[in-house]
């Protein structure tokens, strides 16, 4: 049986397929940004082809398909989500209004106020309160509430966010009115924050609710309409979506918490990364997924990737795990343009996919990094995608054109100059979360993949002074491979708030052991394999603001009372992250937080490569630096491991092509991957 991971980009679908012998197949094809599901199932199409099976065939013989969307993450990018309304407590409508009281740019006294997701007018007060010690001071009044639903009718709203103050300590006031919302309003969809995110902090608890909402008709109709149209296809198994936090969830559970999926897509890649750390004996690395659209870039540290609960996406928060993931606006397909001043930009415009840059000769004509690089010499035109399609040179140099006549400058020196532009723009983004996060980055290896990234890594390289690129024989389809490296994942917290000293620790024990079988529940509704469980707390000393979390790994949960086990740990978290502790200080444990993980078959060790003699070049191309110079071009799937090459060289592939510049020294491991070494007088 197959197992199939599918990764849909704002300019390509791409598909891996492994089969039982772990012999992986690969497929990319144009997106479908008009319905992604179109795409996926041209891609199925493509993919079966390559295996020799109708696509019928292929879907009859896979047990599992997973599944990385931008659906919900476009929906909040572009505004295009659900009509929302809110029901709040009352006297608490503004609270997404005033946020947690700062600015983002505190500074800029000129700033506007950011759009809401919901306005004013819809967001509904109700007449209910409860205090945070969980004791009801108001009763939920019928009245207003039937009032705010009469209003909820008449503006035909389609999704509705409940949130009310302290529904974490106490839920039945969210359940009752979910309850009426049912019977009035029975096709909307109703997201209550008790069950989104049920724990202290107003902002954070109504911010994720409405993105939830917000996002959640839109994600769950895509995802109806896929599993609809693989059925018809011939597809009997399970689709599992990737959530932001790197597990997968079944489609129900994904269109339930649909902001969980926000950053679906990229968290394929990190998922890839941490299994790429292992086959390559490499602990740290700097996961670099640069596409047709957009570039991904985090760490993984220690052969671990981390997860932050505060992200912010298109400027609203969502309080939920996810990995962290930095993400610019800088792709194969981003727009070169030349402002007012005479200076050169690149991206965050995208061509997409439609009509995708001026060499696709898809009706584009603006100028983007592709159009760059062919002119450079970089790209085959004859050789894209294997030879699926074929670039337009002449159209390339007309859109760069634009740029050298702006500029005052010939047509090579302002394609280079789009090139270096998106390089340093890239590299910032690489100390966004590394230097400025106090992380030395010339520790790590840049893992570079994703379609465009091959032809930037190692100037990247250079400008951060790091030693060493890696790039993967599955590069352009990296975070469709990475998908099924995960597991199936439920995620639970719970708000217990108080001094670790006073609280009852038998009663924090208890909460854990529920909150764990309410996990396993949930698994075991759809899955029947093996499942381990992860605990953890969000703790600060008493005088501080923000919480950081403690894994709770080897807490030894058979002692009456846990709390001791988890203040020391505590301790050696805070020092290990910010070089002290204080043990004389209060310990506030906030939140309770357990995982629990359905084990999914993994993917295989990689076999080596049987041994060959050295491959010949594929042929000879003239590329561009400072100067045209003429170099060998190397196919990727013919190299032998331990073989070294030279640059200046281009190494090829049916979906990638890498850039070695002079100096460069890449070794073929035995996975078959590129092992770039960057000369030490490279740094910058």
């Amino acid at each position: 049986m197959y197992r199939i991971g599918i990764d849909v980009g704002g300019t390509f679908t791409d598909l891996v397929a492994i089969d039982p012998a772990g012999i992986t197949t690969l497929a990319k094809v144009p997106s479908t940004p008009e319905d992604p599901s179109l795409g996926v199932l041209d891609g199925l199409a493509a993919l079966a082809d390559r295996l020799g099976l109708q696509r019928a065939a292929l879907l009859g013989d896979t047990d599992r398909i997973v599944h990385g969307t931008t659906v919900a993450t476009n929906a909040l990018l572009e505004h295009k989500g659900a009509r929302l309304a809110l029901l709040t407590t009352e006297g608490h409508r503004d609270v997404v209004e005033m946020r947690e009281g700062l600015k983002d740019d505190r500074y800029n006294l000129r700033m506007p106020s950011p759009e809401q997701l919901v306005p004013r007018r819809l967001r509904l007060p109700v007449r209910e309160r409860t205090r945070a010690d969980g004791r009801i001071e108001t009763p939920l009044d019928p009245q207003s509430l039937d009032e705010a639903i009469a209003v909820l009718q008449r503006e035909t709203v389609e999704s509705v966010a409940v949130c009310y103050l302290h529904a974490w300590r106490d839920s039945r006031h969210e359940r009752q009115t979910a309850a009426a919302l049912a019977h009035a309003l029975p096709e909307a969809y109703v997201s209550l924050s008790s069950e989104v995110l049920p724990q202290i902090k107003e902002f954070e608890r109504v911010s994720t609710t409405l993105v939830n909402a917000y996002v959640g008709p839109v994600l769950s109709r895509y995802l109806a309409r896929l599993e609809s149209r693989l059925a018809e296809a011939g597809y009997r198994g399970p689709t599992l979506i990737i959530q932001s936090h790197g597990g997968v969830a079944p489609i129900a559970e994904a269109g339930r918490l649909a902001a969980g999926a926000v950053l679906s897509g990229p968290a394929g890649g990190v998922a890839g990364s941490v299994y790429a750390a292992r086959l390559a004996g490499e602990p740290n690395l700097i996961p670099f997924d640069m596409g047709g659209t957009s570039t991904d870039i985090c760490l993984v540290v220690d052969g671990q990737a981390a997860l932050v609960m505060d992200r912010r996406v298109a400027g609203h928060k969502i309080a939920l795990n996810s990995l962290d993931i930095a993400s610019i606006g800088a792709g194969g397909g981003s727009i070169a343009r030349v402002d007012a001043g005479g200076i050169l930009h690149v991206g965050p415009e995208s061509a997409g996919a439609v009509p995708g840059p001026a060499c696709y000769g898809q009706g584009g004509t603006e100028p983007t990094v592709t159009d760059a690089n062919l002119v450079l010499g970089y790209l085959d035109p004859e050789n894209f995608l294997g030879g699926e399609r074929r670039l337009d040179p002449g159209s390339a140099e007309r859109a760069v054109d634009k740029v050298a006549g702006a500029l005052g400058i010939d047509r090579l020196a302002a394609a280079r100059g789009i090139h270096r532009v998106i390089n340093t723009n890239m590299a910032e983004g690489v100390r966004l979360v590394s230097v400025r996060r106090g992380v030395d980055p010339r520790r790590f290896a840049l893992f570079a993949f994703g379609g465009a990234a091959g032809l930037h890594a190692t100037d990247i390289a250079r400008q951060l002074g790091l030693a060493r690129v890696i790039v993967p024989r599955v590069a352009s389809v990296l975070s469709a491979w990475g998908m099924l490296a995960t597991d199936l994942r439920f995620e639970l917290s719970r708000t217990h708030i108080g001094d670790a000293r006073a609280l009852d620790g038998a009663a924090v024990k208890g909460l854990f052991e529920e909150m764990e079988a309410e996990g396993l529940a949930r698994l075991r509704a759809s899955f029947t394999g093996p499942a381990r469980t992860a605990r953890a707390v969000d703790m600060r000393y008493g005088e501080q603001v923000f919480e950081i979390t403690v894994p709770l790994d080897d807490v030894d949960w058979s002692f009456a009372d846990p709390l001791p086990q988890i203040v020391e740990r505590f301790h050696r978290r805070h020092e290990a992250l910010y070089t002290y502790s204080m043990p004389d200080q209060e310990s506030v444990l906030v939140n309770a937080r357990v995982a629990v993980s359905g084990i999914l078959e993994g993917l295989p060790q990689e076999p080596n490569l049987p041994a060959a003699p050295p491959s010949p070049a594929a042929g000879e191309r003239r590329i561009y630096f400072e100067d045209w110079v003429t170099a060998p071009v190397y196919a990727l799937d013919a190299l032998a491991p331990a073989q070294t090459i030279a640059g200046p060289a281009i190494v090829e592939s049916a979906t990638t092509t890498v850039l070695l510049r002079p100096g460069d020294r890449a070794t073929v491991t035995p996975q078959g991957w590129l092992d770039v070494t960057i000369p030490a007088t490279a740094g910058a």
